[in-house]
């Protein structure tokens, strides 16, 4: 099988439509980081084929081959095989339930000198050639027919995917034998020997049912026949004999069971008469239902009583007045007694008011009249100042005078000039206005602060009389509300009395709850004595109606144990009439019988001498007799024709059965295929092992011993050891040699479709040193380099990749994967 084309949308990670060509690619890489999508090509070309991939775990993980959030999946791979060209389909949805289901599947042999690339031009699948498999049922043997291995071996011996590399060199003996019988097509001599062994069984089979049908043709001589036309005769006159007797057996039979029917009524009579017992207990529940009574009208006497008390301590507790409005009074008195004291406090407090603001306002007319008097001082001192200027004016002119001069102000002659002061007028009068100017500021200091202490003492005294006009107008109220009220003394006993007389009521509410549960526990009671009673009245009842046909006495209604034992005396007596009655009636039963089995009896004697077993329709045993041995003799007679017949097939099967047999033995699997077998595996060594000391370095060679797998160390001096004693590097170096050797020898062995025209390495390049990876390299290089083989690797190691020729790069985004063709 060689990969040609493989188209694949809404495949795991590739979302996208996505397209790889390996027409021309012999040798390549799909390189890429951890988690691209690398594996999943490989994934893709087993799913298109088998349905399914190695790491899904079976059909179970279907769902893993949509994208994420995709609802399709879409995978066609065009493929070589045997020189002819295939594609194959499938196509996986997912319901409106979430299942995830293969919607479609097909494999058609397309035809000679087909354009791959014409896929692109949306053909209908009906263009792409003849259809071998139309359904996913059909895939498997189509796909197998195709590839030539199914799908445990294609994926050991052409894509050999992660984690399951080594699986071939590990597989069990019977396994590996089961791989090397589909490649090199040695089923056709299994088939063969298979066909052959069928034919020989088949051959035989026939021989046995003819030596079964001769050894039952035996007894078809003469004598026989003359017995068979007898046994004819014999049931003819059998046949006459019983359908006499018949009769008379169903008119005995009739009486028989007219006698046992009349008896079974009878004993069907004496069962329910004897069947009547009074109920234990019966004369208890008519005085339960008197005992349940009287507690019930006790109960509801004392409720009475202690309703009637707590109707009684009511009216008291209404009529003691109220509680509220006592207390209501007896806080007025309080508040009276303390109102009284807060009212004699504030009027002293408003006399001392009063005398602090008579004497305020004293001092305030005292220092009104002081700043009068000041206000006098400073306009007297004013005038002295415009006095003394004047003066000091007329002193200033004077200065200038000689006596005898004429004064300039009043043009007068001035005799004699007077002498000028020594100080100044003016001087003075400003010292003497300053002095009156203070006085001033000072007076009217004095009467702004004692105004303002009398506004303080106004609005003091205002309060005092509008708190002392409050007190006395709330004791005024509370004189008029306990004007008529009762003293302190006499509130608290009334409140004392409301207090005892509300604990009783409490109590005798208590008693009333309690009696009415009481009285509901007695009407309980009374209630299930007296269903008792009706129900022993409807059991009397029942016994009674189930007599009715007999008729039974009246019942007294007052008194139900009465009526139970005149019920029961009366179908005692009943009982006794009837048993006497039976025993006559069981003897004409067992006369009845006795006629009836001797009737019997003689027909039983009839078919006994001619052989037959005992009928319960002995016409028709008679009659189906005489026909079986009328048909016995037909059958003998062809027999006898038979018989003829069937010795001349016998010689024939008996010819053809040692033939067939002859060929199975000599193409048996012990022989012939285990010789062809043991061949191909030691081809398949002796080619690894040359492959497995290459890339080893000399170290190992691959030897097998019964089917077992076995490296030999030449560094150990030449230990043998089992593969499964390898490192991982070791176990990797051995498979490859395997997976090389299989492609490098079987397809020269293979004589059908199981050719292996590729193989795809998936695993281990990088756990490999420089030096193994060197010579891993040079062997892939060598194998592709024959150009009868594609060979592809899925690697992250750079040196591999970086010398392989074709190289398909996968690199993946947030949404989808892609795969973009590099190299050559």
């Amino acid at each position: 099988m060689r990969p040609m084309r493989l188209d694949m949308a809404g495949f795991t990670v590739f979302r996208e439509e996505t397209t790889v060509d390996f027409t021309d690619a012999d040798f390549f890489a799909l390189v890429g980081p951890t988690g691209s999508g690398k594996s999943t090509v490989l994934d893709a070309i087993c799913f298109a084929l088998y349905g399914t991939v190695p790491r899904w775990g079976g059909t179970r993980g279907l769902a893993n081959a949509l994208a994420p959030s995709a609802t399709e999946a879409r995978v066609r791979l065009v493929f070589e095989s045997a020189g002819a060209r295939y594609v194959a389909t499938r196509v996986v949805r997912r319901d409106g339930r979430g299942a995830v289901k293969t919607a479609n599947a097909g494999l058609q042999l397309m035809p000679a000198g087909f354009d791959v690339t014409k896929l692109d031009t949306g053909l209908s699948p009906e263009d792409l050639g003849e259809v071998l498999a139309g359904t996913p049922a059909e895939m498997e043997a189509a796909v197998l027919e195709a590839v030539g291995l199914p799908y445990e071996q294609f994926t050991s011996c052409v894509v050999l995917p992660q984690g399951q590399f080594a699986d071939f060199l590990h597989a069990k003996p019977a396994t590996r034998q089961q791989i090397l019988v589909n490649l090199l097509g040695l089923g056709v001599y299994e088939d063969v020997q298979k066909r052959a062994t069928e034919r020989a069984g088949q051959a035989e089979a026939k021989l046995e049912a003819v030596d079964r049908v001769l050894a039952g043709l035996t007894d078809v001589d003469d004598a026989t026949l003359a017995a068979a036309t007898a046994q004819v005769e014999r049931m003819r006159e059998l046949s006459g004999a019983v359908g006499a007797a018949v009769p008379e057996r169903e008119r005995a039979r009739a009486a028989a069971r007219e006698a046992t029917a009349a008896l079974a009524a009878l004993d069907a009579d004496l069962a329910g008469l004897a069947g009547v017992r009074a109920p234990d207990g019966v004369a208890e529940v008519a005085r339960a239902v008197t005992t349940a009574r009287a507690a019930a009208d006790e109960a509801t006497a004392a409720v009475a009583l202690a309703e009637e008390r707590e109707e009684k301590l009511r009216g008291e507790l209404a009529a003691a007045g109220d509680e509220s409005t006592l207390r209501l009074l007896l806080r007025a008195h309080a508040d009276r007694d303390r109102l009284t004291g807060e009212t004699e406090t504030v009027r002293t407090a408003l006399e001392a008011a009063q005398q602090e603001h008579d004497a305020a306002v004293a001092a305030l007319g005292a220092a009104r009249k002081a700043s009068a008097r000041a206000d006098t001082d400073l306009e007297a001192a004013f005038r002295a100042h415009e006095e003394a200027k004047a003066t000091d004016q007329a002193v200033a002119l004077r200065a200038h005078l000689a006596d005898g001069a004429t004064c300039p102000v009043c043009e007068q002659t001035v005799d004699r000039v007077p002498p000028v002061p020594a100080g100044s007028a003016v001087a003075a009068a400003t010292a003497a206005g300053k002095a009156a100017r203070a006085g001033t500021k000072a007076a009217q200091a004095l009467v702004q602060e004692r105004d303002a202490a009398a506004r303080d003492l106004d609005r003091v005294l205002a309060r005092a009389r509008a708190q002392h006009d409050q007190l006395r107008s709330r004791l005024a109220e509370l004189d008029d509300q306990l004007a008529d009220a009762a003293t302190p003394e006499a509130l608290r006993a009334a409140l004392a009395e409301h207090a005892r007389l509300r604990g009783a009521l409490d109590e005798a509410g208590a008693a009333v709850r309690a009696g009415r549960d009481a009285t509901r526990r007695a009407r309980g009671a009374l209630d299930a004595a007296e269903e008792r009673l009706r129900a022993t009245w409807r059991g009397f009842d029942t016994a009674r109606d189930g007599l009715a046909r007999f008729g039974p006495p009246a019942a007294d209604r007052d008194d139900v144990a009465a009526a139970w034992a005149v019920l029961v005396d009366w179908a005692a007596g009943q009982a006794g009439q009837r048993r006497a009655e039976r025993v006559e009636l069981a003897a004409s039963v067992a006369g009845a019988e006795a006629a009836a089995t001797a009737v019997e009896d003689r027909i039983g004697g009839l078919l006994g001498a001619a052989g037959l077993p005992p009928a319960d329709d002995p016409v028709r045993a008679v009659t189906v007799a005489t026909e079986r041995a009328e048909a016995d003799r037909r059958r003998l007679k062809e027999r006898r024709a038979q018989a003829g017949e069937l010795r001349g097939q016998r010689a024939e099967h008996e010819r053809q059965a040692r033939t067939a047999r002859a060929l199975a033995g000599h193409l048996r699997a012990n022989n012939f295929e285990r010789w062809l077998l043991a061949e191909a595996l030691d081809l398949l060594v002796d080619g690894a092992s040359r492959i497995l000391r290459e890339l080893s370095q000399g170290q190992y060679d691959l030897v097998h011993d019964k089917g077992e797998f076995l490296v030999v160390d030449h560094h150990d001096a030449g230990l043998r050891r089992a593969v499964r004693t390898l490192s991982g590097g070791e176990t990797f170096q051995a498979s490859l040699a395997l997976a090389l050797a299989l492609s490098e020898q079987l397809a020269g062995m293979s004589t059908t479709a199981a050719s292996l025209e590729s193989i795809v390495l998936d695993e281990g390049f990088g756990t490999l040193d420089a030096a193994t990876l060197d010579t891993v390299a040079a062997t892939l290089e060598s194998l592709a380099a024959r150009g009868d083989r594609m060979v592809g690797v899925v690697t992250h190691v750079p040196a591999l990749a970086e010398r392989i020729p074709v190289r398909y790069e996968v690199r993946k985004d947030a949404r989808t994967a892609r795969v973009e063709r590099t190299g050559l």
